[in-house]
C-alpha cells in the first residue's frame, strides 16, 4: 500500500497557506477537509472531542498510513521564540498521564485541555520537562495507536513562555472553534490588550509560516505539493 499522509490541524487559519488551491470539503459539524495527491489535511477545532472528529473525517477520506497533529502551540520551555518548531519526541495527555513516543526527537508536548496561560505553562515546564503544551496531539497519537498507523507531532510556537494568553479561553466555543469577531468587540474597548492583540496576530502569522514551510517539506517527501 502506498504511503498517505493525514494532518490533523485545530484550525483552518493554521493551514490555509498549505492547502491553497488543494479539494476543499466542508462536512457536517464544522468539519473541513482538504485533498491533493497522497495527502489529507483536516480540522474541526480545538480539543479532543473536535481532534477526533477530525481524525475520522481524514480516515474516512483516504487510506491513510501516517497521522501528522499539527499546528500552533504555545512555549512552555522559556528558551524557545515566535516562530520555532517543536518536533515531539514524547506526548503527554496531562490529563490521563498517558505518553507516546516516537524515538527521532527529544523534545515534551503536552496536551491540555484548556488554553494555558504563563502559570500552567510554567508548571508544565517544571513538571513535565515540557518544550510546548497544545490541545490535539495526545488525542491524535491515541487514535493513531488504535488504528495501527504511525503519529507524529509538529508544533510552531505562537506565544512564548512569558506571554499570556487567558483571555483567550473565554472565546473558545464548544464545538471548538474560536470566536473572532465577539473577541475583537471585547479586545476594542479595552486598551491595554491592544498591544497583546497586535503582538498575538503578528506571532501567529510568524508561526503560520513556520509551520507552512516544515509542512511543505514534509509533503515532499510524499511528493505532494501545495
Amino acid at each position: 500500500m502506498s504511503e498517505c499522509v493525514g494532518i490533523i490541524a485545530a484550525l483552518p487559519r493554521e493551514i490555509k497557506p498549505l492547502v491553497r488551491g488543494w479539494r476543499e470539503e466542508r462536512l457536517a459539524g464544522r468539519v473541513r477537509v482538504y485533498t491533493k495527491g497522497s495527502a489529507v489535511v483536516a480540522c474541526a477545532g480545538m480539543g479532543a472531542a473536535r481532534a477526533t472528529l477530525a481524525v475520522e473525517a481524514a480516515m474516512a477520506t483516504k487510506p491513510i498510513t501516517q497521522l501528522l497533529s499539527v499546528g500552533l502551540a504555545g512555549a512552555c520551555d522559556p528558551a524557545l521564540r515566535v516562530g520555532e518548531m517543536v518536533r515531539a519526541g514524547v506526548v503527554i495527555d496531562a490529563k490521563s498521564g498517558e505518553r507516546y513516543n516516537d524515538s527521532r526527537y527529544s523534545q515534551v508536548l503536552v496536551t491540555a485541555q484548556v488554553v494555558a496561560g504563563v502559570k500552567e505553562k510554567r508548571r508544565l515546564y517544571e513538571s513535565y520537562g515540557a518544550a510546548a503544551v497544545d490541545m490535539e496531539a495526545a488525542t491524535v497519537a491515541r487514535l493513531a495507536s488504535a488504528r495501527g498507523v504511525s503519529f507524529r507531532a509538529v508544533k510552531a510556537i505562537s506565544d512564548e513562555a512569558d506571554f499570556e494568553m487567558q483571555d483567550l479561553a473565554r472565546f473558545a466555543t464548544n464545538d471548538g472553534q474560536f470566536r473572532d469577531v465577539a473577541f475583537a468587540a471585547y479586545a476594542v474597548v479595552r486598551p491595554r490588550l491592544w498591544g497583546k492583540v497586535a503582538v498575538l496576530a503578528r506571532n501567529s502569522s510568524r508561526a503560520v509560516e513556520a509551520l507552512t514551510r516544515e509542512l511543505q517539506a514534509i509533503l515532499d517527501l510524499y511528493q505532494v505539493r501545495g
